[in-house]
């Protein structure tokens, strides 16, 4: 015979609370709720000025949060999947719109990366401007060309002229024992002498000067330098941060 167990019936099973993967999916649609109002406060700082501006914002998100929070609690108007979706669509909005806000700054990413890794070569960041990153030892270390050929320059703003060194310019196919040194030259290691030399095209990344006169040393360097032979004929030059600057007027 069947009873419903009068008073000795077993209480109801207690109530659990949302499952964690429900709590999951809201956190992620608060994050999201946040990337938005950030991004678009962002792009748009005119729309919210005042106190009252953000009083009003931080009630409809409260009580967006409100209305989301017992919809993910009590899971009978949405199913899990159809929450999960809107979570994923919430971010991605976010996403977007700190995208947009940011936009200037991520339009620099490529020449950021660029320059983080330019080992040298001079990086163009807008017409008639390029960057010379510092290296790890605070030199300014550029890769120029002198008649097609790759040589590595120190940047020496305390230097007259450009010079080569005998191991650069042996390797770009200058006859050494052909040259003769007769222009005395201050160096690190004192007063040397350096041999003369026109170079038909000088190119540092696009800027290109024809018929550019260099120096080759006649003593051993470790690396050659690029001089104010060179930096003066730019328009201008200047340190920004840990850059070198180049700036040059594109068709004079």
């Amino acid at each position: 015979m069947t009873h419903d167990g009068g008073p000795w019936r077993s209480p109801p099973p207690p109530r659990r609370g949302p499952p964690p993967r429900r709590l999951g999916l809201w956190a992620v649609f608060i994050l999201g709720l946040i990337g938005l109002v950030a991004g678009l406060a962002r792009a748009f700082p005119e729309a919210v000025r005042t106190t009252d501006d953000w009083a009003q914002v931080a009630y409809l998100m409260g009580l967006l949060l409100l209305v989301t929070a017992g919809v993910f609690r009590s899971g009978r108007i949405a199913r899990p999947e159809h929450l999960r979706y809107a979570a994923i669509w919430m971010a991605i909005v976010g996403l977007l719109a700190l995208g947009f806000a940011y936009r200037d700054q991520l339009s620099e990413a490529p020449n950021r990366l660029k320059l983080a890794f330019s080992a040298g070569d001079p990086v163009a960041t807008r017409p008639g401007e390029v960057v010379v990153p510092r290296d790890e030892s605070g030199h300014y270390i550029v890769v120029a060309r002198v008649n097609g050929q790759r040589v590595r320059f120190l940047v020496d703003t305390g230097a007259t002229d450009t010079v080569l060194s005998p191991e650069d310019a042996r390797r770009i196919g200058l006859p050494l024992e052909e040259l003769r040194y007769v222009r005395a030259v201050e160096t690190a290691n004192g007063q040397g002498y350096a041999a003369p030399f026109v170079a038909d095209r000088f190119e540092v990344g696009p800027i290109a000067l024809a018929d550019f006169r260099l120096a080759v040393n006649q003593a051993p360097m470790s690396i050659s330098l690029l001089g104010m032979s060179f930096l003066s004929r730019l328009d201008s030059f200047h340190f920004e941060g840990p850059n070198l600057v180049l700036r040059w007027r594109e068709g004079g």
